[in-house]
């Protein structure tokens, strides 16, 4: 599209005018990221300079260094923002400055427009326009510049963004461009100092030419992510971590690659030494930041990894990306989703290998972090497999405190082994002195040991690892065939009869009671019939509503070769009130060792009228 001219006056495109309206008169947020486009349109000019350099003799101001000088004057209430890069021509002001110069100008002022509606801007830039940023804040603009060219023409671009530009000759100009923003009345923030500083370390930290802040400079940390590992010391990526995580421990763990396919990518990540959740400092943020060429696009997408990976921090480079994506539609870019698909499974993979290369460090850092990694399992479900790889627990083989992980535990299972098999309780000696482990250590099956409630969410979510079904000790579906035991059982008979009379006696508290193959040193046990909560789960529940859950009914398995359940029998037929009270105290002393007991005093009251019975004799 032509632009119409009248001496030095041009009129804007007709698309520009419909941006410069919306900038003006619709965007109020976010108005500091227009010092972030304008660093980095300088840097880009100073890259191309540097590129010219390479291959061309004469160079107007050769002399000149690339640098960014960025001066304030609260007086005047003006920011300038120079370079000493490639320059424009009196055509690349019209066409740069002055034009939309691609076929989505109209795309791009549409979804300019729908965005002004909501005060996002964000997408300013996206289209590579991010020049008119600028007028969110400006009563006027002018850009001085002159030509890489010797033969360039001095002159000053000058605009206040309602329909037409100037361009005029200006004597004395140096190679680049300096912009002079007059800003408005109430933008006078960004001609202060101490403002800007916080702007330019907030997006503009790694810009690969020096940022001089009244003659200062400001950004005096390396992009070390765009270097080879074998460049960067030690110290330096220590150094590096503390900067952009505001930390004062050493990482942990510390991944840096550079991967070409299926996207351009330069990463480098750090798990941190401390999980600061665990000393009640509330949820982690996200902070990974997402660059585009050294330049930030946000500090803490959202979107990017699985909210699991809340705790790691470090920096995600993509040339892919386009520069300056809005939040808004980061979220819902499949872009985006790809390369944080891409970098989450590079990380798992590097724990993975780091676990099996050195247990004792994997073991010590998943203490501190192991609620993600099961937050992960139960909410990740693209990544669960690969996660599970990472959980650790302690085991029926294990000593106190040693962990294992699943992968260990399919290594090492019984040849005739149908499952994994797990128990979740409060702690070890719970499990170790109650009934449910008792069979599967008579037959050399390991057990792991999980002790937390979010345990209960991990087997949930995950059901199967490497082919092999996760099954609960303590679950009804439990068939671990025929278990060798010592002593003389009841007879089929006894039993059968046995079982009858306690399902009659404690008809309030069980729904079955059954011979149990699982029992080899206890008298019983009690299991939560199939689509009943889980004991923990029960817990939890009444913890929340105390009023809403009922007692429950369990199917009881009794041991018929226990000394207490053969001297049962024979005392139900001779003294039925004294049977029913150990019978009662069976059940009770099953339902304390499965977590299913809610009132535990009367197990007192019982035990002092059983008591009396006996001193009565």
């Amino acid at each position: 599209m032509s632009n119409t001219t009248t001496g030095s006056t041009y009129e804007f495109q007709a698309e520009v005018k419909q941006v410069l309206d919306i900038v003006i008169h619709s965007l109020y947020t976010d108005r500091e990221i227009f010092i972030r486009e304008l660093v980095s349109n300088a840097a880009d000019a100073l890259e191309k300079m540097r590129l010219t350099q390479l291959t061309e003799n004469e160079v107007f101001g050769a002399e000149l260094p690339l640098e960014i000088h960025i001066s304030t004057d609260e007086t005047a209430g003006t920011l300038t923002i120079a370079d000493h890069g490639i320059g424009m021509t009196r055509a690349e002001l019209v066409e740069n400055l002055g034009t939309i110069a691609h076929s989505g100008s109209k795309a791009f002022a549409a979804a300019l427009k729908n965005a002004g509606k909501s005060g996002d801007a964000t997408l300013i830039g996206q289209f590579g326009v991010g020049f008119y940023s600028a007028f969110m804040v400006a009563e006027e603009v002018k850009v001085y510049t002159h030509s890489w060219r010797n033969e360039g023409e001095h002159l000053v671009w000058s605009s206040a963004g309602v329909g037409t530009y100037s361009i005029e000759e200006a004597p004395d100009q140096a190679r680049g461009c300096k912009i002079v923003i007059k800003l408005k009345e109430d933008a006078t923030e960004f001609a202060k100092p101490h403002r800007v500083k916080e702007i330019l370390g907030k997006y503009s930290n790694f810009v690969g030419f020096p940022i001089l802040l009244n003659g200062e400079r400001v950004n005096t940390v390396e992009a070390i992510w765009l270097k080879s590992k074998d460049e960067v010391t030690e110290e330096q990526y220590k150094e590096f971590y503390k900067f952009t995580a505001h930390a004062f421990d050493d990482p942990s763990y510390r991944l840096h690659f550079q991967a070409d396919a299926p996207l351009v990518i330069n990463a480098l990540l750090f798990l941190p030494e401390q999980n600061m959740e665990a000393f009640g400092m509330g949820q982690m943020e996200p902070a990974v930041g997402l660059y585009c060429k050294k330049v930030l696009i946000d500090p803490h997408p959202k979107k990017l990894l699985p909210e699991w990976m809340r705790f790691v921090r470090g920096v995600i480079d993509s040339e892919d990306l386009p520069l300056n994506i809005s939040r808004e539609s980061m979220q819902d870019s499949a872009l985006v989703r790809k390369l944080g698909e891409v970098v989450t499974k590079r990380l798992l993979k590097f724990l993975d290998k780091e676990a099996q290369d050195d247990a004792k460090k994997f073991q010590e850092f998943y203490a501190k972090f192991s609620r993600f990694f099961k937050e992960g399992v139960a909410t990740d479900f693209a990544n669960k497999d690969a996660i599970a790889k990472l959980l650790r627990f302690e085991s029926s083989l294990t000593e106190k405190g040693e962990v294992i992980g699943l992968a260990d535990y399919v290594s090492r299972m019984k040849e005739d082994q149908k499952a994994i098999y797990y128990q979740v309780a409060p702690s070890r000696s719970t499990i170790e002195s109650g009934p449910y482990v008792e069979a599967f250590k008579s037959k050399g099956y390991e057990v792991l040991y999980l002790y937390e409630t979010i345990d209960e969410y991990v087997v949930s979510s995950l059901r199967e690892f490497d082919g092999k079904q996760l099954q609960a000790v303590n679950s009804n579906e439990v068939d671990l065939g025929d278990v060798t035991t010592e002593g003389e059982a009841l007879s089929e008979e006894d039993t059968t009869t046995l079982c009858g009379w306690m399902k009659e006696s404690l008809t309030d508290g069980v729904e079955e009671v059954r011979s149990g193959k699982r029992l080899v040193n206890s008298p019983a046990l009690a299991i939560t019939p199939d689509g009943e909560m889980t004991p923990q789960m029960r817990q939890m529940m009444r913890a929340m509503k105390p009023d809403e859950v009922e007692a429950p009914k369990v199917i009881l398995e009794i041991n018929p070769r226990h000394d207490i359940v053969k001297k049962l029998a024979s005392l139900s037929k001779d003294d039925a009130e004294g049977a029913k009270l150990i019978a009662e105290q069976v059940l009770d002393n099953a339902l304390l060792s499965a977590g299913l007991l809610d009132d535990p005093q009367r197990i007192v009251a019982r035990t002092e009228k059983i008591m009396s019975r006996l001193l009565a004799k």
